[in-house]
């Protein structure tokens, strides 16, 4: 019988963990105006841009394990271009679930941090997540998939 290679070895799980460094300190720097952290002290503003991005590493690297995972588990018998694509789906929807959930807690629960007038917001019910989070959750991950060719877009 013919065993298909995995191809999310670990230089793929090395080079995600560092695209996901990269880029989101990126996104956390440029998004600083839409948090009242902006009018912080400089090293108060460089250890949250720090210890955002090393969160959102965090949480991106346990997505895509989870649904990997969940992929190895059930999706036996799926193609590997179908199990590639569901595995990349499920690891931007699990991120984005944990990061909603997160800035609901963080800024209406635990008000760790609250965002600045400058935040544009999606209302869920009686309170408004920041658009730029749920932004971050939706494009960095999908951008790394399209470039490994985990996911194909039909344009």
């Amino acid at each position: 019988m013919f065993k298909e290679i995995d191809p999310y070895t670990v230089r793929y799980w090395i080079a995600y963990a560092a695209y996901l460094s990269l880029s989101n300190l990126i996104w956390e720097a440029a998004q600083l105006p839409l948090y009242t952290l902006w009018d912080q002290d400089i090293n108060t503003i460089v250890f949250s841009i720090i210890h955002c991005t090393g969160g959102d590493v965090l949480i991106g690297m346990f997505s895509l394990g989870i649904a990997y995972g969940l992929f190895r588990l059930t999706g036996c018998r799926l193609g590997l271009a179908v199990r590639q694509r569901g595995i990349a789906f499920c690891a931007v929807l699990f991120g984005l679930g944990y990061t909603v959930f997160s800035e609901w807690l963080n800024v209406y629960v635990r008000k760790s941090w609250a965002y600045s007038d400058l935040m544009p917001l999606i209302n869920v019910g009686d309170f408004g997540i920041g658009l730029s989070p749920i932004l971050q959750w939706l494009v960095i991950p999908t951008a790394f998939f399209v470039w490994k060719g985990r996911v194909r877009l039909n344009l």
